[in-house]
C-alpha cells in the first residue's frame, strides 16, 4: 500500500536507536526525507547512513532537547533544507524508582525530558507547518499514562501529560490542516528487553527458549490478548499511517498498540 508520503519531510526525535530508529527507517522506506535525531553524533550518523544505503534520503540533527539551546540547534538542522511536514516526538527516558525513592529533582528532570522537550519541538516547528497548511504532530505516549502502576510514578505522570498536551494541541490546530495524535505502545521487545528476559528466566522459571520465555513473562508481567511483546516495527507502522494523508480525519486521538494490555473502551 502506498501511504502517499513520498516527498514529505519528517523529524523523529530520539531516532538514533530503539523505537525511534524503527520509526525513522519505516518512514524512509515510504519515501519520506527523514531527519535522524540523537545526542550521540556517531550513532545518529550510522542510522542515517544505513537509511541512505537502503535507498532512502536522510540527514541528521544533533542536540539535547532538554535545553532551549539544544532544541534550537535541532530545529535549525532539521529545517536547513526545507520545511518539516511531520514531527514525531519520541525522545525520552525512564528510570526504575518508587514513590519512596523519587525526589522532587527526579520529577523535574523526567518531566523536562519527557514533556517539555516535546513542547520545545512543537513550538519550533509549528509556525512553518501553519504556513504550509498541512502537517502532522505525532507523539509517543504509553499505557502507563492510562493505567499507571505503583512504581515509576514520575514517568507514569509524564506519559499522561503527553496524552493531554496532544489533545489540547489538536484543539488549537482546528482548521489548520495539521493534526495532533498519540501512539500509545505497550511493552515492546528490543535488545535490552530480550537480554533481561533471558537473564531473568531461570529465576522465574519462564522456560528455556526465547519464545517460551516471552509467552510466560507476558502472562506474569504484562498480560494481553496477543500473548506477546510488541515489536518496534508495529509501532512504526502505526506512526506511518498517522503521518499519511489517509489519516486526515484523525485528530486528538490516542491509538493504543499494546495487544490489548490496557483494558478500556
Amino acid at each position: 500500500m502506498d501511504l502517499q508520503l513520498k516527498g514529505k519531510r519528517a523529524l523523529v526525535t530520539g531516532s538514533s536507536s530503539g523505537l525511534g530508529e524503527a520509526i525513522v527507517k519505516m518512514l524512509a522506506a515510504e519515501g519520506v526525507y527523514v531527519i535522524v535525531h540523537g545526542r550521540n553524533a556517531e550513532r545518529t550518523r550510522q542510522v542515517a547512513e544505513s537509511i541512505i544505503k537502503a535507498g532512502g534520503i536522510a540527514d541528521i540533527a544533533i542536540g539535547d532537547l532538554t535545553t532551549d539551546e539544544g532544541a534550537d540547534a535541532v530545529a535549525v538542522a532539521a529545517l536547513k533544507n526545507g520545511s518539516i511536514d511531520i514531527l514525531v516526538n519520541n525522545a525520552g527516558f525512564y528510570e526504575h524508582k518508587s514513590w519512596t525513592t523519587t525526589t522532587a529533582a527526579d520529577w523535574m528532570e523526567v518531566y523536562n525530558t519527557n514533556v517539555v522537550s516535546y513542547v520545545r519541538m512543537i513550538q519550533r516547528l509549528l509556525p512553518q507547518m501553519k504556513k504550509n497548511k498541512w502537517g502532522r504532530m505525532i507523539h509517543i505516549g504509553g499505557g502507563l499514562g492510562i493505567q499507571p502502576i505503583k512504581d515509576q510514578p514520575h514517568y507514569n505522570a509524564t506519559l499522561a501529560a503527553r496524552h493531554n498536551l496532544s489533545v489540547s494541541l489538536a484543539r488549537e490546530l482546528k482548521d489548520t490542516g495539521i493534526t495532533s495524535n498519540v501512539i500509545s505502545p505497550g511493552a515492546i521487545m528490543n535488545d535490552s528487553v530480550e537480554k533481561w528476559l533471558l537473564s531473568a528466566a531461570p529465576k522465574n522459571e519462564w522456560g528455556n527458549t526465547l519464545p517460551e520465555i516471552e509467552r510466560n513473562a507476558v502472562k506474569e508481567l504484562v498480560p494481553n490478548d496477543a500473548g506477546r511483546f510488541g515489536r518496534p516495527e508495529e509501532i512504526a507502522a502505526a506512526v506511518s499511517y498517522l503521518a499519511s494523508p489517509y489519516a486526515d480525519y484523525i485528530s486528538g486521538a490516542l491509538i493504543r498498540v499494546d495487544g490489548g494490555t490496557v483494558r478500556s473502551v
